[in-house]
């Protein structure tokens, strides 16, 4: 690994803010690369499906273009994750408002099985995809947000728009709902 590598792995992102701040464009670069693949994730798994990688691209230019504006209060990926989820709620408005239809996104089906062993994981991954799927809109948002990103409740409350308390509420009634699905 090249010394500037090692350099920018060790740097916090308010240092390569600053960086860029200064005139460094590598550090826009290192910022967008340690953060792009979340983003990704948390808009697929809200989603975005065929919008990923527009609205992980709207995100940094967003970001990049309101940096000001970040106080550092919260993480910057939690920053990003909350101007990633205000893209797609504004698609999504958008969408409504020409009458386009909504994208419907069929489960992962698999037609070759393997072992038993891989039938019974798929079942439980369609399962498990259903489940999730009946969640009410703020729940699966906020499950989404601890299981798959691994956020505290008060970086899920700034992304979500709610208290930290409303946050860990609509997470127990995402985990209630699911076992009692999954139970069925």
């Amino acid at each position: 690994m090249r010394a500037d590598a090692e350099d920018a792995d060790e740097q916090t992102d308010l240092d390569l803010i600053a960086r860029w701040k200064g005139g460094d464009q590598r550090a826009a670069t290192v910022l967008v690369e340690r953060h792009a693949v979340a983003v990704a994730r948390f808009a697929d798994s809200v989603g975005a499906r065929g919008d990923v990688q527009d609205v992980v691209q709207d995100t940094f230019v967003r970001a990049f273009a309101s940096i000001d504006s970040f106080r550092g209060d919260s993480s910057l990926r939690t920053w990003l994750f909350t101007i990633a989820r205000r893209l797609l709620l504004d698609l999504r408005r958008s969408e409504r408002r020409r009458g386009e239809p909504v994208e419907v996104q069929d489960d992962d089906a698999v037609t070759e099985y393997d072992s038993l062993d891989t039938m019974v994981a798929d079942e439980s991954r369609k399962r498990m995809h259903d489940a999730v799927g009946r969640l009410s809109k703020t729940q699966r948002e906020v499950f989404l947000l601890r299981v798959n990103e691994g956020l505290s409740y008060r970086e899920i409350a700034d992304v979500a728009g709610t208290t930290e308390g409303a946050a860990r509420v609509h997470y127990h009634n995402a985990m209630r709902a699911i076992k009692e699905y999954l139970h069925d």
